[in-house]
């Protein structure tokens, strides 16, 4: 298979598999996405949907969001971990998005990462779910599927973003990064790994990958 052929195999096994993509965070606008995706650095997708309900109950908008405090914030957010940084990130950007941008969170790359705790990754999932811009975060699923399936070499996960957008055509990369996570879950999780389950990684993976699954099974 050439590398093209590849990419194909991911493109067409994935969208068959996923027709429908489920986004992982719930929420109802760009501001409650921000909020799910910055309390998701470090915390499961599932804790964060237990948790934002009870936050959004109180402040699901940046003018209600500055009236509680840090504090307040931050004994709702304690179980998604990191809570001291991610609630001073919470309270600064809401203040910042009143000041600055009308109440609104911004649809550009640029004005969302200047904002408090949110980084490129967040940058990109906002500006992709919220507002359809072609975007690829990387996290772990995704950076452990593109070194297992040779498609990047692991050394970064800048560097993984830069060869999945160079490898996968732009128009798919919205669905693809969701994709891509939903499969890293169901059949190609870091522990517990069963490689007859994981269709992609058994025909294109990288062979040091595969030598090394196949020795620590003997």
């Amino acid at each position: 298979m050439t590398k093209a052929d590849k990419v194909q195999f991911v493109i067409n096994t994935l969208k068959e598999l996923y027709p429908e993509i489920p986004v992982p965070l719930d929420h109802k606008d760009p501001y409650t996405l921000l909020i799910a995706v910055l309390l998701s650095a470090q915390c499961t997708d599932v804790r964060v949907n237990q948790i934002t309900p009870l936050l959004f109950a109180k402040a699901d908008n940046p003018y209600d969001m500055v009236k509680m405090s840090v504090e307040e914030i931050k004994e709702i957010i304690r179980p998604c971990g990191l809570s001291p940084m991610k609630s001073k990130g919470i309270h600064g950007l809401s203040k910042i998005l009143i000041e600055k941008h009308n109440g609104e969170v911004p649809e550009s790359f640029e004005y969302l990462e200047e904002l408090p705790a949110v980084g490129h990754k967040t940058a990109s999932v906002v500006m992709s779910q919220a507002f359809g811009v072609p975007a690829f975060p990387v996290d772990t699923h995704i950076h452990r599927l593109m070194y297992r399936w040779n498609l990047s070499n692991g050394k970064s996960v800048g560097q993984t973003e830069k060869d999945a957008k160079r490898l996968f055509p732009r128009e798919h990369w919205n669905d693809l990064h969701l994709q891509i996570i939903w499969y890293g879950r169901e059949y190609s999780p870091a522990r517990g790994w069963n490689l007859e389950n994981d269709i992609i990684t058994k025909t294109i993976g990288r062979k040091t990958v595969l030598d090394e699954y196949y020795k620590n099974r003997i």
